[in-house]
């Protein structure tokens, strides 16, 4: 846009305000909405800054986007805002990859050494002060299947790699010589592979043809000494199998961080299944990254400003950013 005109942003902020606004305050005029102002904060609006990312609210007031020509999503996933009016339209979207990459790979190994050292029951044998001696698994030469070739992918990739895993990954294209995966393999034969795994990693973002991927026929395609961690979203689950699995030992455990109902309700028998571990939506919340949220939606804001391409664009067509993977 014009360096010389004032733009209108508006920020999508729900129950916390975005932090280090002050010098994107300065060089525009700011409305900051919960979502029922949203539809008011758009009108005359030319971006809009969706830091409530979990939000649904942006479908419904698009009505009055009458100005807007970006958006901008804190998070790197962008489904909460994938509605038709925004993929037909010219409204630019960009997403926050890239902030929350390294964390999530040290979760999801985090998620691997618990299930190999047993380190669930270590706590519930401490709480009962009782002294019961067991054996652990090596994680060295254990085989994982990395669903998801993107940034978030690659970094769990390496990290694994490095832990001494077998790693290969899942993506659009098949192909070998991958410098993170080595292998590739199509997502669309996920179940050809499947077997051979001992950890499955879904990272996949929610499109319309990962919706559901990991359903009855993939659990059966696992082996029963399998584990499956989900750190994508919980729409690429049929949680119903899912609890099916690990309940007949189709699968052995599960580690999950994401969930097609958010919050989980109290009464989802994942809650009390001991092969499970459940946490809150946060594998990729470190401390500070409400702060590094906002310095990509600002470097990005400063490019607009100065008519620079912008970074982190999304291809509304596929509903990611574009990469190798």
């Amino acid at each position: 846009m014009s360096g010389t005109e004032t733009p209108v942003l508006a920020v999508l902020r729900g129950d916390k305000h975005p932090p280090d606004m002050e010098p994107i305050e300065e060089a525009a005029v700011v409305r900051y909405t919960d979502a029922d102002g949203l539809a008011d904060a758009l009108r005359g609006a030319d971006a809009l800054f969706v830091y409530d990312f979990l939000s649904s609210a942006v479908p419904a007031a698009w009505h009055a986007a009458d100005r807007l020509r970006w958006l901008h999503i804190a998070s790197a996933g962008v489904d909460p805002v994938m509605f038709p009016e925004l993929r037909e339209s010219d409204v630019v979207l960009t997403n926050s990859r890239g902030v929350f990459d390294d964390s999530i790979a040290e979760y999801v190994l985090g998620q691997i050494l618990a299930f190999a050292k047993d380190l669930p029951r270590s706590l519930r044998l401490q709480a009962q002060r009782t002294w019961q001696h067991r054996e652990s698994e090596r994680v060295q030469g254990r085989s994982v299947l990395v669903v998801g070739t993107g940034p978030i992918g690659r970094s769990i990739a390496r990290l694994l790699k490095a832990a001494g895993l077998r790693v290969s990954g899942a993506g659009r294209r098949e192909r070998a010589g991958d410098p993170d995966f080595g292998t590739v393999y199509a997502s669309d034969r996920l179940t050809e592979y499947l077997p051979e795994m001992d950890y499955v990693v879904a990272v996949a973002p929610l499109t319309e043809q990962t919706k559901g991927m990991f359903d009855a026929r993939a659990f059966a395609a696992m082996r029963p000494q399998a584990r499956f961690i989900n750190v994508g979203r919980g729409e690429l689950v049929v949680t119903a199998d899912l609890v099916e699995a690990l309940r007949t030992g189709a699968i052995a455990g599960a580690g999950l961080d994401v969930f097609d109902t958010e919050p989980l309700p109290p009464e989802s028998p994942l809650w009390t299944m001991d092969n499970v571990l459940v946490s809150p939506h946060m594998s990729g919340d470190f401390i500070g990254w409400r702060n590094a949220l906002v310095e990509v939606f600002a470097d990005n804001f400063w490019r607009w400003r100065a008519g620079e391409p912008l970074r982190n664009v999304v291809d509304k067509k596929l509903g990611y950013v574009p990469s190798s993977g």
